[in-house]
């Protein structure tokens, strides 16, 4: 998995590090998460919900990773739970990120500030273009080209009538990636672990990038896995994170009022 093979890298490099670092405060919103870890570096990530509808009281949890037993947890004992939750996968990813966020900073990746990957794509041949994930930016963007789009997507009501002949069911990804020239793709797909079964159907000679609010990770295993380009987020003004996120903040939220977008480029890309 990328996020767990990330972590180990993570682990491996800057072992005094992650070894010392816990969770120091927490805000999981209806669609952002954002962690403050001990040495006050802050990340973010997409929050993926536990169904607790017409939970059972005999199944009720009150351990670990659950309200008010988050706070302080190591982060060292974050990657090596075995109990699994949607929590515990959002909680990951935006700890990753955190972490991450001084190491992009020291100048060891090639960086460009206030920039959107889709500006760096040459939408102006003909290319088969896949975006996984209902981005309504892009599939307005690349839709006005003369490119053919596929939208992978696991609800369709996620796009509007106009897009939904682009549609194509998120499970049926084996049917159009193989054939892409370009797949985008959405950060959340690191935060539920499908991004692993994405890459391993694309072709090496794709263009790929991974973009969104879960995807400020160090690039290294992305890199080593077919990904050309990262859209990551920044945090510009941590004092007012949690602020937007606990009032149902989204990505554009972030970057509006927070947060500045940066693209990580693998060596070869422009």
């Amino acid at each position: 998995m990328i996020i767990e093979q990330t972590y180990r890298l993570l682990k491996t490099k800057y072992k005094d590090k992650v070894e010392n670092l816990s969770i120091s405060e927490v805000r999981m919103g209806l669609f952002i998460t954002a962690v403050r870890l001990s040495d006050n570096s802050y990340g973010t990530s997409a929050t993926l919900v536990d169904d607790f509808h017409h939970c059972m009281k005999s199944s009720r949890d009150f351990g670990e990773y659950t309200p008010l037993k988050i706070r302080g947890t190591k982060v060292c004992d974050l990657f090596e739970t075995n109990k699994e939750s949607n929590t515990i996968l959002t909680l990951k990813t935006a700890v990753l990120s955190a972490i991450s966020s001084g190491i992009l900073s020291s100048g060891n990746y090639k960086i460009l500030e206030n920039c959107d990957p889709v500006d760096l794509l040459d939408l102006g041949s003909q290319k088969t273009i896949t975006i996984v994930g209902a981005f309504q930016s892009y599939i307005k963007k690349i839709s006005e080209t003369g490119n053919r789009l596929f939208v992978l997507e696991l609800n369709e009501n996620a796009l509007t009538n106009e897009q939904k002949q682009y549609y194509v069911p998120a499970n049926d990804y084996k049917s159009v990636l193989p054939d892409s020239d370009i797949v985008i793709i959405t950060g959340l797909t690191l935060v539920n672990r499908t991004i692993d079964g994405l890459l391993s159907a694309i072709d090496k000679k794709t263009k790929v990038i991974v973009t969104g609010p879960s995807s400020s990770i160090i690039p290294d295993i992305l890199f080593a896995n077919k990904v050309n380009i990262i859209g990551a987020t920044r945090i510009t003004k941590p004092d007012i994170l949690f602020d937007v996120v606990s009032e149902a903040g989204t990505g554009y939220h972030l970057f509006e009022y927070c947060c500045q977008k940066i693209c990580i480029l693998k060596g070869d890309e422009r």
